[in-house]
């Protein structure tokens, strides 16, 4: 794949309509923090038939899932997965999330985090039952999702640093801890609460739990959106529990069986979450070369275009190159779903690595190029530079993806 098939750019020109519509209006608003994205993002899922695709595809999943688990019982021959359709081309995923991204990837992000990490926290180690009970409307947003592993005090150290604990009370957990910098964490109506079990163990020997929680719960308090740096588009927050008593039918997996819970499930979010960073730079990408070309033919200083200096062509050159890359490991990322194959978590920081720094890269240089204007922001690309920044550091830091490259290429 090395370029955009004709049904592909349609889609793309399609999304384009509705946030020139539907989101370039209201900017300002989502901006400033003042409106919360996720009317708009229902508007969107239900005007391209996203929520109907999610649905349908849900159901499919879940009917397989029975077959097999009917088939187990039995001792039958498990059913082969059925062949992806065109319904989950994961290119009709990645479209609308690189184009919302040339205007608010705060958007992205908090659409990304409530239909996809909390969605597919619970998708990939729940049971049938518990999927049934808070999946689908996690994938149409008609609920809004969370997924709260990092603490104030964790950070980049996520499992070795958490305090959060569940504690065991005959047939139920009572639950304690903080979370912070949590996506959708103040409107938050499902959430996924990652812990470690407290057996009177050392910390570091504990089990890693997940429980599915939901908004209004005795003793969970969820906070006012706190005030960042970027992403305005994307509320983001801190979650209290305070003796919060729930049943085995919340944790996920309905077992403290590890696999089904613990390290694994959350290192293979942060593999989905890192893919979808390329996209999200892709989109920064695109829209800060795109103004950035246009300033340059019209903005007119020692009586000539700047475009017409070596200084303004090389900064639009190197732009050019980090869209190609980025646009490439997206393609390859198509690619490669489309062949059943998943990345590995060396793969995915590969590729975050890169896109983030392509991203962060591309927008300064933006604004440099805007001069005085740059920093101001009518012009928009201050708050890309802004918003581009945290690709560095949310879904592990840069440092992190860097480590996980690193031990895989010393374990080969």
């Amino acid at each position: 794949m090395f370029e955009w098939s004709d049904e592909q750019l349609m889609l793309r020109d399609a999304v384009r309509q509705f946030i020139e519509k539907e989101i370039v209006p209201v900017h300002d608003q989502l901006e400033h923090g003042d409106l919360p994205p996720y009317a708009i993002l229902r508007k969107l899922f239900s005007t391209f038939g996203m929520d109907v695709v999610a649905r349908e595809n849900f159901k499919k999943r879940i009917d397989f899932e029975r077959r097999v688990e009917e088939a187990r019982a039995k001792g039958e021959p498990v059913p082969e997965k059925p062949a992806r359709d065109g319904g989950t081309d994961p290119s009709f995923t990645m479209i609308p999330i690189i184009e919302l991204c040339r205007y608010s990837p705060g958007m992205v992000t908090a659409m990304g985090v409530s239909m996809g990490l909390t969605a597919a926290a619970i998708s990939s180690r729940g049971t049938i039952r518990q999927k049934e009970r808070w999946v689908p409307e996690l994938l149409t947003l008609e609920k809004v999702g969370a997924w709260a592993i990092t603490e104030p005090n964790s950070g980049s150290d996520a499992f070795g640093s958490m305090k959060s604990t569940a504690r065991r009370d005959g047939s139920e957990y009572v639950l304690n801890g903080s979370k912070t910098f949590i996506t959708n964490g103040p409107y938050a109506d499902t959430i996924v609460f990652i812990c470690k079990l407290d057996e009177g163990n050392p910390p570091e020997e504990r089990k890693i739990l997940s429980f599915v929680l939901d908004r209004g719960m005795p003793g969970l308090e969820q906070s006012k959106p706190l005030r960042k740096m970027g992403l305005h588009s994307s509320p983001t927050g801190e979650l209290f529990l305070s003796d919060v008593r729930v049943g085995t039918d919340r944790l996920i997996g309905e077992t403290e069986d590890v696999p089904s819970g613990g390290r694994e499930g959350a290192k293979d979010t942060f593999s989905m979450e890192r893919s979808g960073v390329a996209a999200m730079a892709l989109g920064i990408i695109e829209q800060c070369l795109e103004v950035s070309v246009e300033y340059a033919k019209n903005r007119v200083q020692f009586g000539q275009p700047i475009g017409n200096f070596q200084l303004i062509q090389e900064k639009l050159a190197r732009m050019e190159v980090h869209r190609l890359n980025v646009q490439n490991l997206v393609f390859r990322y198509i690619e490669m779903s489309q062949a059943g194959r998943g990345l590995t978590l060396a793969e995915a920081s590969a590729m975050k690595l890169y896109a983030a720094r392509a991203a962060v890269e591309v927008a300064m240089e933006a604004v440099q190029l805007f001069g005085g204007n740059g920093y101001m922001a009518e012009f928009k690309v201050e708050q890309l530079a802004r918003d581009a920044k945290v690709l560095q550091i949310y879904a592990g830091t840069d440092e992190i993806q860097i480590t996980h490259i690193a031990k895989d290429l010393l374990r080969r």
